[in-house]
């Protein structure tokens, strides 16, 4: 009996020990990266391309901050990527819910024909070429409209958020119609605030996109006006690998020329 109790309180300690030792595998895994991309940014820059660096600095310095923070665009740009990802996920998210929305009802005889082309946009695509003309032919190059409406509607969360539009119960939509609510005060009051699950799934896809993008700044609106943190950040990573190999070449230079010498 005494044998029972005590396997019996054992127990709690056991599956606690066990439970804390899983936690602590997921905190390392998880805190890992964002200690090592730490350490690495307090490491000599022409040393990180040896790799080996995991959560302490091999050469540290202070250089890589200074660079940074010694470019006078990045704050403008800062607050250019804040602009965009906000204005890009509110209006994007909006009106791919919306689409979504029409696409949804059964009385809209255009719904199968419009959304087989929605679709086939994740197929296909015209090409930079093409597109760089048709922004051009829009008036949109270097503006700011520029990274929010060519990408306002994608296709991938179109169908996501109508599929979650199709779960919900026709009911609601005919009460309010009865109610003399129209399709855009239907799509307002009732869709809307009920598609918040999906709607947060598809902004964080949306917000994350526009934050990390810096190609389109390069390719539509490369004026030192509409630059984002991300394009600055890609110029000086590129201009500190451009140090990099041509200090790695004059340093195989001056060996070869010893060397050369020493014959």
């Amino acid at each position: 009996m005494n044998t029972t109790k005590k396997r019996f309180a054992m127990e709690p300690a056991i599956f606690n020990t066990i439970n804390y030792f899983l936690l602590l595998c997921i905190l390392v895994v998880t805190l890992y990266p964002f200690l090592n991309t730490i350490a690495v940014s307090f490491n000599e820059g022409i040393d990180t391309t040896r790799g080996g660096i995991y959560l302490l600095p091999r050469e540290f310095t202070w250089k890589n901050y200074d660079s940074v923070f010694s470019s006078g665009h990045l704050p403008k740009a800062f607050w250019i990527s804040i602009a965009r990802t906000v204005s890009g996920t509110v209006l994007s998210v909006f009106f791919t819910s919306m689409l979504a929305y029409v696409l949804s009802r059964p009385e809209y005889m255009f719904k199968k024909s419009v959304t087989i082309i929605v679709v086939l946009t994740m197929y296909f695509s015209a090409g930079l070429i093409p597109s760089y003309f048709l922004i051009k032919d829009l008036h949109m190059l270097n503006t700011f409209w520029v990274y929010i409406i060519p990408g306002m509607i994608s296709a991938f969360n179109l169908i996501v958020v109508r599929t979650y539009i199709h779960t919900l119960p026709e009911s609601l939509v005919e009460s309010a119609k009865i109610d003399g609510a129209g399709e855009f005060r239907t799509f307002m009051s009732i869709i809307l605030p009920l598609c918040m699950p999906v709607l947060a799934t598809v902004s964080l896809f949306v917000a994350v996109g526009q934050w990390n993008s810096w190609f389109d700044t390069f390719i539509f609106a490369p004026k030192q006006s509409l630059s984002t943190l991300q394009y600055e950040l890609m110029k000086l990573l590129n201009n500190s690998m451009s140090a990099g190999a041509s200090s790695n070449a004059a340093s195989a230079g001056v060996s070869q020329g010893g060397q050369n010498s020493a014959a």
